[in-house]
C-alpha cells in the first residue's frame, strides 16, 4: 500500500477545500477561524522559520533503532489553541518531530521531559514563562523559544521570539520534502510513573490512529484520490474535541479532522471544562459531534444539559476515548439526547484504535465490552499464543499491523511492550481482557493498575465501575496500599454528591457487592470533596496513593 507524511496529507487535502474552515476557536465576544488554506499558510511559514533556526535531521530512519530518533524535536507547553495545531503541522513541514508537554506539570517534571525529548525548541503560553523561566535558568535549556501571548500578560522572555512575529518574518515554503518515515511522538501521561515518549512512523500513526483507514471495511485508503475524496465529503463534521490536545485524546481527532475535511472547533473557555462556554459553542457553532473523556466530563456536561436551555439539535454524536464510560451514564445522555449515539472507543498511546462499543439506546447501554478492529486481537496470559474464544484464561488485549516503533532512548521497554506473538509483532499496552465465546472483547483493566490482594488480581477499574452504581457517588479511584495481611489491599477515594454526607460506607459497598465478588470490595474508604485528575479526565493514581496513607 502507499505511504504517507501527514503534512503531505494536510497540503492535499487543503488543495481540495481550501475555503472550508478547519478552526474555530469560538466566542460570545470575538472568534478566530481558519480555513484550510489559511491553515497551510501559517503551518509552512512555522517550518520554514524552524528551518531558518536550524532544525534539521540529523539520520535519517534506516540508520537507526527503533528506540533511537534522527530528527530535532519541539515541545508543544500549549492549552487547546490555533497554536498547538499550527505548530504541530508546521513541525511535519519542516522535517522536525513535535512533541506534547503536560502544562500541568511542575519543575522537575517538565526538565525531566525536556531532557528526555532532547528538545531542540519549545513553543509555550505566556502563562507557563515563568515556570519554564525556573526549569532554564543555569542552563543552556532548548536553542528556540517561542512564545504565545495570552490572558496572563506576562513578558517576553529572553532570548525567545513571540509567535506571530516568527510566521511574519518566514516564506511559506520550508524548502524541504517529509518523507513517510518521518516521526510522531506522543508521551504517555505517566499517571503510574514518568511518561514516555512512544516513536510512531507517520505512515503507521495515519493508518492506526488518524482515519486512514475505511471505517466500513478497515481496509487502507488504497491511493491519494480516494483520501482526499472521504475528505472532500466531510464537510459536515463539525468536531468538538473537549480534551487537551496536549493528549492523545484531544490531539488524535484534531489530526483526524484535518486529513478527514473536518472543521475543528474549540471553546472560548480552554483552561478548564467549562461546560457553560461548551453548550454555548456548540449551539452556536452547530457542532456535529462531542469527544470527551469518561465521566470526569461526561456527567458534567449532562448536569449543565439539565439546567441549561441550549439548542443542542446539531449533536449527533458523542465519541468517548482514554478513560471508562459508566452504563449508567451512557444511558442519561441518551435520555437528554434522544436519537443520538455513544461510541465507547478502546485504544492507547502505543496501539491506536483497537476497539468500539456503539451505543443508540438506554436499554442497550453497557461497560466493558467492545468489537474488536481487524487489527486488534486477545493473547493469552503467557503471551505465547491466541485466545480462544471462551476460555478462561485472562489474556492480553494486542494490536498488530502498523505499530509504534518503540519508546524513545528505552530499548528493553521497547522489547517487552511489542513482543513476538506466534511469529508476529504486537503491541501490549497493558490491558487485561479475555475473548469472549461470541467473539467480543471484554476488557478488565490495565495490568499497571491491578490490585494484588490475598493472591487474586483485582482490578481497580471495575472495583470503581462497582462503586459508581451508587447515585451518591460523583466520582471515585480506587488503588492498593501496602497490607501485612493481604500484601495488598484495596482502597477507594471517593466524592459524593453534594447533601450524602450521612451515607455510610456499609451502604456504599452494599451497592458495589451486587456487582464485584465480596472479596474485591475496598477495605478501606476516603472520602474527598473532588477526585484528582488530569486536564484529559484520567485519574492520578499517584495522587490517589498519598490520599489513603495512614487512612
Amino acid at each position: 500500500m502507499p505511504e504517507y507524511n501527514l503534512a503531505v496529507l494536510a497540503r492535499a487535502v487543503a488543495e481540495a477545500v481550501p475555503d472550508r474552515d478547519y478552526f474555530v476557536h469560538s466566542s460570545a465576544h470575538a472568534e478566530l477561524r481558519l480555513t484550510y488554506a489559511d491553515m497551510q499558510d501559517r503551518a509552512r511559514r512555522f517550518g520554514r522559520y524552524l528551518v531558518d533556526q536550524g532544525f534539521k535531521v540529523r539520520k535519517e530512519r534506516t540508520e537507526l533503532a527503533d528506540h533511537e530518533i534522527g530528527q530535532d524535536t519541539l515541545g508543544l507547553y500549549l492549552h487547546n489553541g490555533a497554536e498547538f495545531l499550527i505548530a504541530n503541522l508546521g513541525c511535519f513541514e519542516a522535517r522536525t518531530v513535535p512533541f506534547n508537554v503536560n502544562y500541568r506539570y511542575v519543575a522537575e517534571e517538565l526538565t525531566y521531559l525536556l531532557h528526555d525529548s532532547g528538545a531542540r525548541g519549545l513553543v509555550y503560553h505566556s502563562t507557563f514563562a515563568a515556570t519554564l523561566a525556573e526549569v532554564l535558568e543555569g542552563t543552556s535549556g532548548p536553542e528556540t523559544l517561542i512564545q504565545v501571548p495570552d490572558a496572563s500578560g506576562n513578558p517576553l522572555l529572553p532570548g525567545a521570539t513571540w509567535f506571530d512575529d516568527a510566521l511574519a518574518a518566514s516564506d511559506p515554503d520550508p524548502g524541504v520534502e517529509p518523507t513517510p518515515d518521518d516521526l510522531y511522538i506522543l508521551y504517555t501521561g505517566g499517571t503510574t510513573g514518568m511518561p514516555k515518549g512512544v516513536l510512531w512512523r507517520q505512515a503507521d500513526v495515519y493508518v492506526s490512529a488518524l482515519g486512514g483507514r475505511n471505517r466500513n471495511t478497515g481496509d487502507e485508503w488504497p491511493d491519494l484520490e480516494a483520501i482526499v475524496g472521504v475528505a472532500v465529503k466531510g464537510g459536515k463534521s463539525r468536531v468538538m474535541p473537549l480534551p487537551p490536545f496536549m493528549h492523545g485524546a484531544g490531539q488524535w481527532p484534531s489530526l483526524t479532522g484535518l486529513l478527514s475535511g473536518h472543521t475543528i472547533i474549540v471553546p472560548e473557555v480552554v483552561e478548564r471544562l467549562d461546560t457553560t462556554s461548551i453548550l454555548e459553542a456548540v449551539e452556536r457553532e452547530a457542532a456535529t459531534t462531542l469527544v470527551i473523556v469518561g465521566d470526569a466530563f461526561a456527567r458534567p456536561l449532562c448536569e449543565a444539559i439539565e439546567h441549561g436551555h441550549h439548542d443542542l439539535s446539531s449533536v449527533a454524536t458523542l465519541i468517548n476515548s482514554g478513560a471508562a464510560l459508566h452504563a449508567d451514564t451512557k444511558a442519561r445522555i441518551l435520555e437528554l439526547l434522544p436519537g443520538r449515539k455513544v461510541i465507547d472507543t478502546l485504544g492507547s498511546s502505543e496501539t491506536g484504535s483497537q476497539a468500539q462499543e456503539v451505543t443508540i439506546s438506554v436499554e442497550g447501554a453497557r461497560t466493558g465490552s467492545f468489537v474488536a478492529t481487524r487489527t486488534a486481537a486477545v493473547i493469552d496470559s503467557t503471551r505465547t499464543r491466541f485466545a480462544v474464544p471462551g476460555e478462561d484464561d485472562l489474556g492480553w488485549l494486542v494490536q498488530r499491523g502498523r505499530l509504534p516503533l518503540g519508546y524513545l532512548g528505552d530499548p528493553e521497554k521497547t522489547a517487552a511492550t511489542f513482543p513476538i506473538v506466534e511469529g508476529e509483532r504486537m503491541a501490549v499496552a497493558g490491558d487485561r481482557a479475555q475473548l469472549a465465546a461470541d467473539g467480543t472483547v471484554v476488557l478488565h483493566g490495565r495490568d499497571s493498575v491491578t490490585i494484588n490482594s490475598g493472591g487474586e488480581k483485582i482490578f481497580a477499574e471495575e472495583v470503581e465501575r462497582a462503586l459508581m452504581h451508587h447515585p451518591a457517588v460523583a466520582d471515585v479511584v480506587v488503588c492498593g496500599r501496602p497490607s501485612e495481611r493481604w500484601g495488598s489491599e484495596v482502597c477507594a477515594v471517593i466524592a459524593l454528591h453534594d447533601g450524602n454526607d450521612d451515607l455510610s460506607d456499609d451502604e456504599l459497598l452494599a451497592e458495589a457487592g451486587v456487582h464485584i465478588a465480596r472479596y474485591k470490595l475496598p477495605k478501606v474508604l476516603v472520602r474527598c470533596d473532588q477526585v484528582f485528575r488530569s486536564p484529559s479526565g484520567k485519574v492520578d493514581y499517584r495522587w490517589a496513593a498519598k490520599q489513603v496513607e495512614g487512612a
